[in-house]
């Protein structure tokens, strides 16, 4: 069936390209205007638009703008790579070169139409980059488009099949669409001072990715071992945050997942509590040979080695961490260690679940 929809003007410009199957489309397309008017002839269901869309389906890349946008900000003066603190400077949504190829600059201003155009245009780029090393890009659902295009944007168009990137080049390779989002969890500079921040945006492109999937019911399902690192165990906790993004650290037993759900539930009374900040979880899910090489105790909750016992470590961005542990002091009746002093609260549950305080 033919699709009605209107084209807008907008979308006219951001596609083209100065191809030759173009330029027949919107001759074809002036004719059309002049004759039957704006909104019969702006159809795609019309003969100019299935020529200009011959090279195949345009996607609908809304999602990865509103994604890089959230996490960009938008700046209209020039500031440094909050990495490096100097170059690449970065302006708009984290734009670093302009159109004709020169470097953000010192003191370079520009308003927040040339801010959204270079976006835009950027965007495009990116897509086509993708689109002629990513396998199986044409195959790829639009929101799947929109999740590598927000990552490419952070981390370079040219990701696919480099040094660093084996892991999510292997899952595309081999189209495990299904890995992709714990794939992409890997790749936010663990120990930096852009972590935190870069795990929400690979969170993020994971829930785009596996939009598909998760619209009908994104916490209902059953948390096993096997859930992918996306998967929500509440609405706002993940199962890659309780294994800090890496594969060795899933759960092996469902009570572990059993657990963990718990934990989150609590946690998610705190996120309320202090309006709604984002929590960061600093220690997980520790099996015995990781809680070996960090030199946890031998006894520690963070092994879920039994039904019932399981622990998190955790801070909330944006508030006083002292206020914070009162409030678990005060509601969580199991474990409970006071790591104030170090940037954490840990809550813990151990077997027979009795009321347990210690200081660190």
């Amino acid at each position: 069936m033919a699709n009605p929809a209107p084209v807008t003007l907008e979308q006219l410009f951001r596609f083209y390209r100065g191809l030759p199957h173009q330029a027949s489309a919107i001759q074809i397309l002036e004719q059309d205007l002049a004759v039957n008017g704006y909104a019969a002839a702006m159809r795609r269901d019309r003969a100019w638009f299935n020529i200009w869309s011959q090279d195949g389906k345009q996607a609908d890349l809304a999602a990865a703008l509103k994604l890089i946008k959230d996490f960009e900000g938008c700046h209209l003066d020039a500031y440094p790579d909050p990495l490096s603190g100097g170059d690449p400077w970065t302006i708009g949504y984290g734009t670093t070169r302009y159109q004709d190829g020169r470097r953000v600059s010192p003191g370079d201003k520009i308003n927040a139409i040339e801010a959204d155009l270079l976006l835009r245009r950027e965007v495009d780029r990116i897509a086509e980059k993708l689109r002629a090393t990513v396998p199986y890009w044409v195959q790829m659902a639009d929101h799947q488009k929109c999740a590598l295009i927000s990552f490419a944007y952070n981390l370079g168009s040219g990701f696919y099949g480099t040094t660093g990137f084996e892991t999510i080049s292997r899952e595309l390779r081999e189209k495990d669409w299904a890995a992709v989002p714990d794939a992409l969890l890997l790749y936010r500079n663990p120990g930096s001072n852009v972590e935190a921040g870069l795990k929400r945006r690979r969170i993020a492109e994971g829930d785009i990715w596996g939009r598909a999937k998760q619209v009908a019911s994104p916490v209902s399902a059953l948390f096993t071992p096997e859930s992918p690192f996306t998967f929500k165990i509440t609405p706002h906790i993940t199962y890659g945050e309780f294994a800090l993004g890496q594969k060795a650290r899933r759960f092996n037993h469902q009570h572990q997942c059993d657990t963990a759900t718990k934990l989150a539930q609590f946690l998610e009374k705190v996120r309320t509590q202090f309006g709604g900040k984002p929590i960061t979880i600093t220690s997980g899910y520790r099996p015995a040979a990781i809680n070996r090489q960090v030199g946890g105790a031998s006894s520690s909750e963070h092994l879920y080695n039994a039904i019932g016992v399981g622990a998190v470590d955790f801070n909330i961005i944006g508030a006083d961490i002292n206020a914070v542990q009162a409030w678990c002091d005060k509601n969580w009746p199991y474990s409970l260690g006071y790591g104030a002093p170090k940037g954490f609260v840990h809550l813990g549950i151990r077997q027979g679940s009795p009321r347990v305080r210690w200081d660190y």
